[in-house]
């Protein structure tokens, strides 16, 4: 008889802070910007500017941003997560636990995981980030390694790849923006978490590809593995081919920078600003790159970038939700942990 593996899973996501107090969002706010995969500038430089400029200023901001969207159980990407994690649950005899990369809880779902699992032997992490970034997939990646070598944790620990291309991430995202699509809309936006074009580059695994070659994404390379920007793009083409979308009803934007270097273009705010002139008075939006509704999606552009396009002339905007805890998902998750425990060693990065 085959022996079973002691394995457990951890769904890894971004953070949120402990409540939306000033105190509590500016601790977070400095452990995420701190992190050298966000603001890749030197220790010192990057020390003055979060901690002397754009924390001070931001702090009470972000805090008045967090109440808007607070729910009476908390951060809805904490509350959301813990109810994925509850519903993949009731499908794996594995145990899973949740972990943040910034804030609580932390990657300590390790040690629930060796309580739970006497000799555990194997934990399959999932970044709930489809795409490949250094600020986001790398940095949740790296950080887990580094706990899991400092703490020298006996089990075996793999990741599941960037599943941007997933047939089974995008038959959950197409099927939670099918609906949408039957009602009355111009246009669909796919708006993408930004990044700086600098990210992109120290990203290109070549170092001659990546915002360098006509076309680079659609070129074939090897700088596709880490190219958030090819991978953002090839999962809106897969997805509006899977809901046979014509090309003049959609297109994408990146949201969320921060500062004054330039970002991925277009970014959302300039696009929904521009949108009504253009003739698109009925827009969607959909945020492919977080599966979890957040400050990002709930507040940026269900509230400010809805009220950036209904003041310029729009009539109606419509932000079609994360993926949550979308019943297809929940498979999609529950799918990947059976695979890779059958041996599928295409899916996981080790």
């Amino acid at each position: 008889m085959e022996k079973t593996t002691k394995r457990g899973i951890v769904l890894m996501n971004l953070g949120s802070p402990d409540s939306t107090s000033v105190k509590d969002v500016r601790s977070y706010l400095m452990e995420f910007l701190m992190d050298e995969r966000v603001i890749d500038y030197p220790y010192l430089l990057r020390k003055l500017l979060v901690g002397g400029i754009i924390v001070p200023f931001r702090a009470s901001k972000s805090a008045e941003a967090y109440k808007t969207v607070w729910t009476d159980e908390g951060s809805p990407l904490i509350v959301i997560t813990k109810q994925l994690q509850a519903l993949v649950q009731r499908k794996m005899d594995a145990p899973v636990e949740i972990a943040m990369r910034y804030g609580n809880p932390s990657v300590a779902g390790y040690d629930a995981l060796m309580k739970k699992v006497p000799g555990l032997e194997e934990v399959i992490a999932i970044p709930m980030y489809p795409h490949y970034a250094m600020s986001s997939y790398e940095t949740a990646v790296e950080y887990a390694r580094e706990v899991y070598k400092k703490k020298k944790y006996p089990f075996k620990l793999s990741f599941v790849k960037p599943y941007y291309n997933n047939e089974e991430y995008l038959v959950a995202l197409s099927e939670s923006i099918r609906p949408y699509l039957n009602s009355d809309y111009d246009h669909i936006l796919f708006s993408y978490h930004g990044i700086p074009r600098r990210h992109i580059l120290k990203s290109d695994l070549t170092g001659s590809h990546c915002l360098k070659t006509e076309n680079c994404c659609d070129t074939a390379s090897a700088a596709h593995a880490q190219c958030y920007r090819h991978q953002c793009l090839s999962t809106m083409k897969l997805l509006t081919g899977k809901l046979n979308l014509p090309q003049e009803k959609y297109s994408f934007s990146f949201q969320s920078r921060l500062g004054k270097e330039e970002w991925l273009r277009p970014y959302t705010d300039f696009r929904l600003a521009e949108f009504p002139a253009e003739g698109v008075i009925k827009l969607l939006v959909v945020c492919p790159a977080f599966v979890s509704d957040c400050l990002e999606t709930l507040q940026e552009i269900a509230m400010e970038g809805r009220h950036t396009f209904m003041e310029e002339g729009g009539e109606s905007f419509t932000l079609i939700p994360c993926l949550n805890i979308q019943p297809l998902w929940v498979q999609a998750i529950t799918n990947w942990v059976t695979q890779l425990s059958e041996g599928n060693k295409e899916m996981v990065l080790n």
